[in-house]
């Protein structure tokens, strides 16, 4: 404060420091800053940018935050008590505080704050991501991770986040860049921190499994598995469990990815986590649901991920639940709330372009079922979302299913040519290329 009780001004501020420290205005004056626009801002004529003053600051020894202001506890301290705030709102009451994290974003930005802006950023892109809304995620990643205090070794999660939108997305390409680019950080800065190896190779796997990349998939699994020890934590070992059982999967081999699939669920059953425990029975419920099969199995996983799921449920784990649901009811014969609830899953899928055509493909189903000559259409639709977005096997197997449609209802030239079709996407199950058609 100054003698008559005013607030000091930034100019009157940044002479006082001076002074104090024996300077002479061309003794603090440096490249951008000259000492006539020091003495400008010191007489009042001037307001100084931020990189001035930044720079003003480091050479007085003092943050930035009180040489604008004369506060201690700067702006950016109070940024962060904010972002603290907003953070643990988010994650115990579910809340979605999007405008005061975009205020907040604005703020950042216009001040410099990167590494404020860069968590405010992955804030909205978790909002995003938990309402189906994955451009919106991945919008908000890039940019985060442009920023030097997002790096592969301090916020893996960051990255995960980001691939887990690219696949969600229907860009699994994408995703395999990224972990790939992660993963060679990763070795050159970190080379002794394993954890953070497995969690991205498991990732990188489930990415080129998407694309159908089986082969380099399993690869990437095993180097992982052979890096993990007793002490690797349960996570660790639920996503290598995982990543089996997508690969088996994708293979058509459904009781092994069944046994790998069952093995995480015992490791996550000692957990609290519920949501993975959820994704995990869905899985199985998937596997458990072959073509003909009225399995009881599949409606008890079914039944126990929607009551794990809670009232919180992501769009993207309602959209796949509801799909589930609608093909189980489809072996069941009841066609028209297997319609019924493939639509609903529709509502969830609205940026989900592969849960989408998943959705659009147990449509079809239930309207072959039922008779309904607009199984058809629906086939097509399904077909051509899986094509852009899908993933080898659910690509294939809506074609076979088209194809013993089209059977069924005594087309059979065209299901011949589907069914080559499907041969052809098939034939590269077990090797490093994508889809023939993609």
């Amino acid at each position: 404060m100054t003698e008559a009780g005013r607030q000091e001004t930034i100019g009157e501020r940044l002479r006082r420091l001076r002074v104090e420290r024996g300077l002479s205005q061309r003794d603090l004056a440096s490249p951008g800053v000259s000492y006539a626009y020091i003495s400008r801002i010191e007489a009042g004529a001037r307001q100084p940018s931020v990189k001035a003053l930044r720079n003003l600051a480091q050479r007085l020894g003092v943050s930035a935050d009180y040489l604008e202001t004369g506060s201690e506890v700067g702006d950016e301290e109070a940024r962060e008590a904010r972002l603290a705030d907003l953070e643990l709102r988010l994650r115990l009451d579910h809340a979605a505080p999007v405008a005061e994290l975009e205020e907040l974003l604005a703020e950042a930005t216009a001040r410099a704050d990167e590494r404020s802006a860069a968590r405010a950023r992955i804030a909205l892109a978790s909002i995003a991501s938990g309402e189906g809304r994955h451009l919106d995620a991945i919008a908000q990643l890039e940019q985060a991770i442009a920023c030097d205090v997002v790096a592969p070794a301090l916020r893996p999660d960051v990255y995960v986040s980001l691939a887990h939108s690219y696949a969600a997305a229907g860009t699994p390409s994408r995703a395999v860049t990224l972990l790939e680019g992660a993963l060679a950080e990763l070795s050159a800065v970190a080379p002794g921190d394993t954890a953070t190896r497995i969690r991205f190779s498991t990732y990188l796997s489930y990415a080129l499994t998407d694309l159908g990349e089986l082969t380099r998939a399993r690869a990437v699994v095993s180097e992982a598995l052979f890096a993990a020890d007793d002490s690797t934590d349960p996570y660790t070992r639920v996503r290598l469990y995982w990543s089996l059982g997508r690969i088996s999967g994708e293979q058509a081999n459904a009781q092994a990815a069944l046994e790998s699939f069952r093995r995480a669920i015992a490791l996550l059953e000692v957990t609290d986590d519920t949501l993975s425990l959820a994704r995990a029975h869905m899985a199985c419920a998937e596997m458990a649901m072959q073509p003909g099969d009225r399995s009881d199995a599949a409606t008890i996983h079914l039944e126990t991920a929607e009551r794990l799921l809670g009232a919180y449920a992501a769009g993207h784990d309602m959209a796949m639940l509801r799909r589930l649901q609608a093909t189980a009811a489809t072996r069941a014969h009841d066609y028209d709330r297997a319609e019924m609830i493939a639509r609903h899953a529709l509502e969830f899928a609205v940026e989900l372009p592969t849960e989408a055509g998943l959705a659009w493909l147990a449509i079809a189903e239930a309207r072959a079922g039922a008779g309904d000559p607009g199984a058809a259409d629906a086939f097509l639709e399904a077909i051509e979302l899986l094509h852009q977005h899908g993933t080898v096997r659910d690509y294939t197997n809506a074609l076979r299913t088209y194809g013993r449609h089209l059977r069924e209802v005594d087309r059979e030239s065209e299901a011949l040519d589907i069914f080559e079709r499907a041969a052809n996407v098939a034939s590269n199950l077990q090797g490093d290329r994508t889809t023939a058609e993609r």
